[in-house]
């Protein structure tokens, strides 16, 4: 594996997947909106390293940004290899052994396990070639870059924040936004969910100061494993050993107990008072492609900070999908969906967790299913297990069918029964969701498309359920809602094999593929179901322009299913409109779409040949269709030099309920 993050920029260099930016870049906002625009590039676009950043340190950025960087990062020719990997090792781990003889074979495996867990190291590592403490410890030396013009400052997006349980000693490492609020202190933003939380509770319950060190950079498997959803008590460098296939060597920090790799590029190391008031952090614009909202989080004193003298500072970019993040996500489907499978649900096959999801929100699963009631048990599984808890939406589909085959999922959405084959729960939500009604906590929804594939409780799974003319998506007058942002107009008649058309001020470019009619109106505006119709969405009229990824991502990015997925006659209505601030069960505010600023949009236009970037600034006109994008869903590009035009960028205010 990787003995430094310059040895992983080494390799995407050799394997062109990195660009090198030499011109002159603030971290200020042009350098996420730089990164936003190639991370949107089919296939990811490269890597990023910016080598003028105004600091000593360049800032790479991108650097998990498409599925051959990841395996690259993880060491494997493909994704596919880490299932396969993990697969037989928990096969030869779970395999009975009754003789002797069996048991001696064993040990093999177990020698090489045991080469996995990490090693602690005496004296210092390469992440203290240069150590400054107190006063010197300033994070005002390092690059850190400020996205969006929203965001409360500048915040640290990569960093492995390693705590212990002061009970017993048990490490965590996980990956928690540190907002900058001085040189010497930052915000550490633990959910109430996660493992950070619950080791600050303790140490508070103790009275004691708590240590941490935020690790950054290093061997490209750390980064990963402190985004892993390991289960509790278990080490993330012991996964990260087993991508590695080599332990991870640890080095105690100079101010504290904490043990952090060696081989790492930066080291922050600190406390957090638990006695000291909270502050307020946020807002932050993330990767559920809104802006997270102000909160109270704890507070990170920074006493050393300790770095490679050749040291990379690593950053990630949130916000609208497709990013980095969403590669991220693709590694965690494989490395898990063994574990998974055999420990919690063995009739799973396969699993996916699309981009337009960011993350939680959207989950297919296929499954050999048996008996009536599989699907649901599946479901109602999955929503207790781990960071699955925080899925929304999921989809479940026959063993024989690819997840990730959208004219399969298609037929078989079409064709189901929403109004039978629907799964509706409550349960915990990610406290990043803005659109709950009530923080982490909401609703939850599961079709249960198993029977579509032999026709059993749904329509015959070769036709369209309806059919629409083949006029252009967006020629048709009506698709534009009225001025008031009402829906209006009457059915338009009857379409081929006498189906109905759409009224006046529907889009009809989902509706033969998917059986999706969708529609724009004004908050407060009804909007009836048209004849025919199986599902509706509904979205704001800002929301027009969107492609069908964004659409997705937006509709289950916006809603809570317990409030805004409703039936209306035989018809599932998605509405997926910002909902009025305060009003009934909606939350206080609902906060903006991330994007760049007018200014920040012109700059990077301007200074676009500048960054040796060549043509890709543009990326030409957008995917206004699904036909239009490529099969992993990013959009389609022609060339061109004048800049990615998403329909929200250069917007200050993009959704915003009337009312609020």
């Amino acid at each position: 594996m990787h003995r430094s993050l310059s040895e992983y920029i080494a390799l995407l260099e050799r394997e062109g997947e990195l660009v090198r930016i030499a011109a002159p870049v603030s971290p200020v906002e042009e350098i996420a909106e730089i990164t936003d625009r190639v991370s949107k590039m089919p296939g990811g676009g490269k890597a990023l390293l910016f080598e003028n950043t105004g600091t000593d340190f360049p800032v790479l950025t991108n650097m998990f940004g498409s599925a051959r960087r990841m395996a690259l990062a993880l060491g494997v020719g493909s994704l596919g290899e880490l299932s396969e990997r993990v697969d037989g090792l928990l096969r030869q781990a779970m395999a009975p052994r009754p003789s002797f003889a069996d048991k001696l074979r064993a040990l093999p495996l177990l020698a090489g396990m045991s080469r996995w867990f990490p090693r602690t190291v005496s004296g210092r590592g390469e992440c203290q070639q240069v150590v400054q403490t107190g006063a010197e410890a300033s994070l005002a030396a390092l690059p850190i870059l400020k996205c969006w013009p929203a965001d409360g400052g500048r915040f640290v997006t990569l960093p492995m924040v390693n705590t212990v349980d002061p009970q017993t000693g048990v490490r965590n490492v996980g990956m928690y936004r540190m907002q900058v609020f001085d040189d010497h202190t930052t915000g550490m933003h633990w959910h109430i969910h996660k493992t950070g939380a619950r080791h600050y509770d303790a140490w508070k319950r103790s009275g004691r100061r708590m240590p941490v060190s935020v690790a950054l950079g290093g061997d490209p498997a750390y980064t990963y494993a402190a985004t892993a959803p390991m289960p509790d008590n278990m080490d993330e460098y012991l996964l990260a050993g087993f991508l590695r296939r080599r332990p991870v060597k640890l080095v105690k920090c100079v101010t504290n107990d904490i043990y952090v790799p060696a081989d790492c590029d930066f080291v922050i190391e600190g406390y957090v008072d638990p006695a000291e008031e909270k502050a307020v952090e946020g807002p932050f614009g993330d990767h559920t492609g809104f802006y997270s909202l102000e909160d109270r989080y704890p507070l990170f004193h920074v006493t050393a900070l300790t770095r490679r003298r050749d040291a990379v500072y690593p950053a990630t970019v949130v916000g609208i999908p497709p990013q980095e993040d969403a590669c991220i996500a693709q590694a965690t489907e494989r490395i898990f969906l063994a574990p998974i499978r055999m420990a919690l649900q063995p009739e799973i096959r396969d699993m996916t967790m699309p981009e337009a999801g960011t993350a939680h929100n959207i989950a297919v699963v296929s499954i050999d299913s048996r008996y009536a009631g599989q699907a649901v048990k599946v479901a109602q599984s999955l929503w207790g297990a781990g960071q699955m808890m925080f899925n929304k939406y999921m989809l479940v589909v026959p063993a024989a069918t690819d997840v990730r085959d959208s004219d399969a999922l298609a037929r078989l959405v079409r064709n189901l029964d929403p109004l039978r084959n629907i799964v509706r729960s409550e349960g915990i939500l990610d406290v990043l969701d803005h659109a709950t009604a009530t923080p982490g906590f909401g609703g939850k929804i599961a079709l249960d498309a198993t029977a579509c594939g032999t026709g059993g409780g749904c329509a015959n799974p070769q036709e369209p359920a309806t059919r629409v003319p083949a006029d252009p998506p967006r020629g048709v007058e009506g698709v534009r809602p009225a001025a008031d942002g009402a829906i209006s107009g009457a059915c338009a008649g009857q379409g081929d094999g006498g189906q109905p058309l759409l009224p006046a001020g529907y889009r009809s470019d989902l509706l033969e593929k998917w059986g999706v009619a969708v529609a724009f109106a004004a908050p407060d505006a009804e909007v009836p179901v048209p004849p025919g119709v199986k599902y509706l969405a509904v979205f704001d009229p800002a929301a027009e322009e969107l492609t069908a990824a964004e659409l997705l991502w937006l509709a289950a990015a916006n809603t809570d299913p317990r409030r805004d997925v409703r039936t209306e006659g035989a018809a599932l209505v998605i509405d997926a409109r910002s909902k009025r601030p305060g009003a009934g069960e909606n939350p206080g505010r609902f906060p903006n779409v991330v994007t760049a600023s007018e200014a920040t949009v012109a700059l990077v236009d301007r200074r676009w040949p500048e960054y040796g970037l060549g043509g890709v600034g543009g990326f030409g006109r957008r995917c206004v269709t699904a036909a239009c994008c490529s099969p992993t869903g990013r959009s389609g590009v022609e060339g061109g030099a004048d800049g990615y035009r998403s329909p929200f960028r250069g917007v200050g205010v993009v959704f915003r309920a009337s009312g609020g």
